[in-house]
């Protein structure tokens, strides 16, 4: 991983998330709030790719200085544009309602054999994945037992990710990346091969990876080293700083 300051490349979209890459313990500082400002003033569109839920992306989409939102780890976007809110979802409201069928099983069975763990604050506005919190409501939980969270998600056939503060669960072969390419493509009109020239992404945790991997202008903030053995694809540039004063470096070598 390269220092950001080596960072000289010119960008139309920065794909971001949010959780520990723009915040710092739960809270969106000053200073990541006025970079987003300085990255849409200067026309660059700026989209959140978060493992938050439907509830967050609607005032986020609706709210920040953003071009849309990619949420629950690539379940859907929403954007709002022109008075108008699109949202385009990974699967129709009846495949949604069965597989949230599906995930409140596996909710009852991850709170009975993991002790410690709970659902996320925010699980009552999500519509795609189930939440898991192992360390942002409550104490934080060792590695394994954040693995076995992973393993009962996977045994019943879901995918789960990791995140700075939660694993989420989900059924369906989407993730980040997915979404974020369908989104470009979309609502801008920007192909898959064209978005490796155009966009950057800047993360923190292994859930990020698949950006890291594709992308290759991708950017994580200090903070990643808490993760960085679980990560294989790494990305190209480290910030000196953690969370939001982290992503302010990397506006800062954008903007230059």
């Amino acid at each position: 991983m390269k220092n950001i300051s080596e960072f000289s490349d010119s960008l139309r979209f920065l794909l971001t998330d949010i959780d520990d890459t723009l915040t710092d313990d739960g809270h969106l500082g000053p200073e990541a709030y006025e970079a987003l400002w300085k990255l849409s003033r200067s026309g660059l569109h700026v989209i959140p790719v978060t493992g938050r839920p439907a509830g967050w992306c609607e005032m986020i989409a609706r709210v920040w200085p953003v071009s849309g939102i990619i949420g629950e780890n690539g379940g859907f976007y929403f954007r709002y544009h022109n008075k108008k809110m699109h949202r385009h979802f990974f699967f129709d409201e009846k495949t949604q309602k069965e597989n949230r069928t599906k995930l409140q099983q596996i909710e009852k069975e991850i709170l009975h054999k993991v002790p410690g763990c709970d659902l996320a604050s925010d699980q009552f506005c999500r519509l795609m994945d189930l939440a898991i919190d192992f360390c942002e409501d409550v104490p934080a939980l060792p590695r394994s037992e954040v693995q076995k969270i992973v393993s009962i998600f996977e045994s019943h056939g879901a995918q789960a990710k990791v995140s700075s503060i939660h694993v989420n669960g989900w059924f369906g072969s989407y993730d980040k990346l997915t979404m974020s390419l369908r989104f470009l493509e979309k609502e801008f009109g920007v192909s898959a091969d064209e978005a490796k020239k155009v966009c950057g992404f800047s993360g923190d945790s292994p859930n990020d990876e698949p950006m890291f991997r594709y992308f290759p202008h991708s950017f994580a903030v200090a903070n990643i080293q808490n993760f960085i053995d679980q990560i294989k694809d790494k990305p190209a540039y480290i910030t000196q700083q953690r969370g939001g004063l982290g992503f302010t470096e990397i506006a800062a070598a954008i903007l230059k």
